[in-house]
């Protein structure tokens, strides 16, 4: 964000809208088909009104009400079914355009996991219900055209029962916590990648590119964790499986030019019972677990690709 001088300060400002709830039905007129979304939109204007800060002047301010109408009004227009990132580009597109003062618009969307129903093996034309993880986005536009899209999901709840360890770490005197090859491990993954185009001119015309990459992306990442469905792989720490998480998608996406993970590593702790009269009421044998949400460690990394040097 743009710093501009102020009576012998540096000063920064947006203003935008943030939480517009928004549900989009497309009929489709032959097959009796619904697609259905529901987003919740953000957005931020950066914009030349500098006066209403410093001289009590709106004239130059667009009303967050406006912005929030935008957002029904054009998805109104779009009259096809497009991905949120789609919708993001084309709002912010509109900010930059419509209105002179506005340099660059930063749109953000989340999108709620409604999936569609399957009844009897078959799909239904109608029905739908919520899912876990959520797929998220966020656009930059500036007015010249350059362009940022990152997309992103959030609560990816993962967990496997067998197949972790975690050994030879740092050991200290407040060092408790035992070696172990044989642990049960569970995350909860928020992961945003981004892409490599830089202007508006870059995006991919196919319709469905961004919704294909999102479940594409989704799908490397799951399989990665995991490993092959019999025997799965093994995970030595929360960081090397990010790691691998990591390189596989880069390495399977040459459009994806950068890659966060969030991978927080939620303890299920082994449950031992005694008492005086009894040395074993529950003998933990890799079989009773306590669920805790917190404490949890905190692991997160980012992988980029390397610019080759000019």
């Amino acid at each position: 964000m743009a710093s501009e001088k102020v009576e012998g300060f540096a000063f920064e400002q947006r203003h935008g809208k943030a939480r517009v709830r928004l549900g989009r039905v497309w009929r489709s007129l032959s097959g009796g088909r619904h697609n259905f979304v529901e987003w919740t939109v953000g957005i931020n204007l950066l914009s030349n009104c500098l006066a209403a800060y410093v001289r009590d002047d709106n004239s130059n301010i667009v009303a967050t009400d406006s912005m929030k109408n935008t957002v029904y009004a054009k998805a109104k227009e779009c009259t096809q079914q497009i991905s949120m990132e789609e919708f993001a580009i084309l709002l912010a597109k509109h900010f930059t355009s419509f209105y002179e003062q506005v340099t660059t618009a930063i749109i953000t969307i989340v999108e709620k996991p409604w999936e569609r129903v399957y009844v009897d093996g078959q799909p239904h034309d109608h029905g739908f219900k919520l899912g876990s993880e959520a797929h998220t986005t966020e656009v930059i536009v500036e007015k010249s055209g350059a362009l940022c899209v990152t997309s992103g999901i959030q609560g990816l709840a993962l967990l496997k029962t067998t197949q972790s360890g975690f050994e030879k770490f740092v050991r200290d005197k407040y060092t408790v916590l035992p070696d172990t090859q044989e642990r049960m491990v569970a995350t909860e993954v928020t992961a945003t990648w981004k892409y490599p185009f830089e202007s508006l001119s870059g995006i991919p015309l196919q319709p469905s590119y961004f919704t294909e990459r999102y479940l594409d992306v989704k799908k490397v990442l799951v399989e990665t964790f995991f490993g092959p469905s019999r025997g799965g792989v093994y995970s030595p720490s929360v960081q090397n499986t990010l790691y691998q998480m990591a390189t596989t998608v880069l390495n399977r996406f040459p459009d994806i030019s950068s890659i966060q993970l969030k991978m927080p590593n939620i303890h299920f702790l082994p449950v031992n019972i005694s008492s005086k009269d009894n040395p074993a009421i529950v003998k933990f044998d890799n079989d009773v677990y306590l669920p805790t949400s917190e404490p949890h460690g905190s692991i997160e990394a980012t992988l980029s690709r390397m610019r080759a040097k000019m």
